[in-house]
C-alpha cells in the first residue's frame, strides 16, 4: 500500500471515529485538520499500525479543542432559532378593542372631573415632579400636592365605576 491508500484508509477511520462522537459536519473538518497535521508533522511516519493510533490520539486533541471553543463561545447553550418562539408584539384585535373602551372610559372620566384634578393630571402626564406641580399650582406645601392626587385618583376611580379596567 503507498502512503495515499493508507491515507486515505485512515480518513475513514478518523471520520468515523470524530461523527460517532461530534457529528458528521464537524468530523469532516476535524479529519481534514488531522490529515494536514500528519502531513506536516508526521511526514516520515508511512506505516498504517503507527499512523492510526498516532492520528485518533490528534483526533481526539482537535475534538477537545472544539469542545473548548464552543464552550468560550457559548454556542453549547445556544437553541435554534426555529425553536424559539417569539411573542408578537402587534396586539391581537380584541386587545386593540380592549385598549380603545379603556382609552375612552379613561377620556370621558377626566373630562368629569375638576379643573384641578385634570390640570394635575394633565402636568403628571407631562413628567413633572410633585415638587414642580407645587410650584405651577401655588400650593403651599408638597403635602397639599399629594392629597389632591390621591382625591383626584379616588375621584377618577369612581367615575370609572369603581376599577380601571372594563
Amino acid at each position: 500500500m503507498n502512503r495515499d491508500e493508507i491515507l486515505t484508509h485512515l480518513r475513514e477511520r478518523i471520520l468515523a471515529f470524530a461523527a460517532s462522537r461530534m457529528g458528521r459536519d464537524i468530523a469532516e473538518d476535524l479529519a481534514q485538520e488531522v490529515l494536514i497535521v500528519i502531513e506536516q508533522k508526521y511526514s516520515e511516519v508511512t506505516d498504517l499500525s503507527d499512523l492510526l493510533p498516532l492520528g485518533l490520539q490528534i483526533t481526539r486533541f482537535k475534538m477537545a479543542g472544539v469542545r473548548r471553543k464552543s464552550f468560550r463561545r457559548g454556542e453549547s447553550g445556544q437553541i435554534p432559532v426555529d425553536d424559539i418562539q417569539l411573542a408578537s408584539s402587534v396586539a391581537t384585535p380584541e386587545e386593540q378593542a380592549r385598549r380603545r373602551e379603556s382609552v375612552e372610559r379613561l377620556t370621558a372620566a377626566v373630562q368629569k372631573l375638576g379643573e384641578r384634578c385634570r390640570e394635575l393630571i394633565r402636568l403628571k402626564l407631562l413628567g413633572r415632579s410633585f415638587a414642580e406641580i407645587q410650584e405651577e399650582l401655588g400650593a403651599a406645601s408638597i403635602n397639599t400636592v399629594y392629597t389632591w392626587d390621591a382625591r383626584c385618583r379616588k375621584n377618577l376611580l369612581d367615575l370609572m365605576g369603581g376599577k380601571w379596567d372594563a
